[in-house]
């Protein structure tokens, strides 16, 4: 990884503003290692709509660090369409780096991965998402800043910038029709990283019903008996094996009480209306 305190040979670095680079690791749980916020850079972004939703894809996987270089608009982040489309995310919006250079939006990274779907014949090494791991760790261990700079949405990274970068990352698509929509990519990669750096717990689901006991599928199996017997689907005097294909049915079901009953109900429903009709009624 080549340090990134200066990023075009003799030209020093100055920023005036930086983001705070938060200790972050994998949050709620997570067991990847720390290290400061990842940095996502957009290129010479032209729809206002793919800033707002880079804004918000980023911020759901909780990071907040945007830059914009170039973009089509000055006034991007004030534009009605990506405030909508941050949704939520509007701080993020707020705060991102503008800037006009790659230089001056992330020349505190320490590593710069350019995200690109075309394969260059000269440049830095591929990888695919698999790496991140890897260079998530070695990111932490160094105290590196991390930097995801995506293209623009018609033409891509250009050769000097995905050169100026120390890995071509690819996200393998459908070779039919490989270009991601830009806030995808970005969403996606800020999923692999977040998973890099060990993910967020899963919220706590419903809590486990009681399993029904042997018991009580008998008890279940015996009702269905009678209710078949009085539907005149069951003939007593030649059961053949339906009971015993109901019961290994049964068993492969895993049943818990609360559905047990609602079987139970089902077969006492049955039995009640054939009473209340009769031995007459047709």
């Amino acid at each position: 990884m080549v340090p990134r305190e200066q990023i075009e040979e003799g030209t020093s670095v100055d920023f005036k503003e930086r983001m705070p680079l938060d200790s972050i690791g994998g949050l709620d749980g997570g067991a990847g290692p720390p290290g400061p916020q990842p940095l996502f850079v957009l290129m010479h972004v032209s729809q206002p709509g793919n800033v707002g939703g880079a804004a918000r894809a980023i911020k759901t996987m909780g990071f907040n660090s945007l830059a914009l270089v170039a973009p089509r608009w000055e006034d991007v982040r004030q534009r009605s369409e990506a405030i909508a489309f941050a949704s939520g995310a509007q701080d993020v919006l707020r705060d991102a780096r503008q800037a006009s250079t790659l230089s001056e939006a992330a020349g505190d990274c320490g590593v710069l991965v350019a995200l690109s779907s075309r394969v260059r014949d000269f440049g830095p090494p591929l990888r695919d998402p698999s790496w991140l791991p890897e260079l998530a760790a070695q990111a932490a261990a160094q105290g590196r800043r991390v930097g995801f700079v995506f293209g623009s949405e018609r033409y891509g990274l250009d050769n000097e910038t995905v050169y100026r970068c120390d890995a071509l990352l690819s996200l393998p698509a459908w070779s039919g029709y490989a270009s991601l929509n830009l806030a995808q990519a970005v969403q996606i990669v800020a999923w692999e990283w977040r998973k890099a750096l060990g993910g967020f717990r899963l919220p706590p689901g419903p809590p486990a019903e009681e399993p029904a006991t042997v018991l009580e599928i008998e008890g279940l199996l015996d009702h269905t008996k009678r209710a078949l017997e009085a539907l005149g689907f069951l003939d007593p005097a030649s059961p053949k094996r339906l009971m015993p294909r109901l019961a290994r049915l049964l068993a492969r079901t895993s049943l818990t009480r609360p559905e047990l009953h609602i079987l139970r109900g089902i077969c006492e429903s049955g039995l009640n209306r054939l009473r209340n009709r009769g031995p007459d009624a047709e």
